[in-house]
């Protein structure tokens, strides 16, 4: 049996949204598939999809061929998987400014139901 990973549609008519499946080469498009292993959403921008990169490269090992639209998916999610994100890398940390002191006015004590006793809550 020839497997192969290719994207699967669904969304709704001009929304498209599709999800990255293990399935038999001979079964259509929208057909039956052995596993999910992912999601892409081409009209979010930025970073748009999520893959199980261990489930891809299980299938790639088993002799899966990956379409050419999934194969840049898997090489963008291993890009970033690599990588840390860049914007808490470039920004300095935020020191806290200090809170104004404003007097707490202390709670009255709460009687607890178990013991009798009051406890501050």
């Amino acid at each position: 049996m020839a497997v192969s990973i290719r994207l699967r549609r669904e969304g709704a008519k001009n929304r498209p949204y599709y999800k990255v499946v293990v399935a038999d080469s001979r079964s259509p498009r929208d057909g039956k598939f052995i596993e999910i292993i992912g999601t892409y959403d081409p009209k979010k921008p930025g970073h748009n999809s999520t893959l199980k990169l261990d489930r891809a490269e299980y299938w790639m090992s088993k002799g899966a061929q990956a379409s050419d639209t999934v194969r840049s998916l898997i090489r963008k999610n291993k890009k970033q998987v690599a990588s840390p994100p860049a914007k808490a890398a470039s920004e300095p940390p935020v020191s806290a400014a200090p809170a104004e002191a404003t007097p707490e006015s202390p709670q009255p004590p709460v009687a607890d139901a178990a013991d009798g006793e009051p406890t501050q809550s």
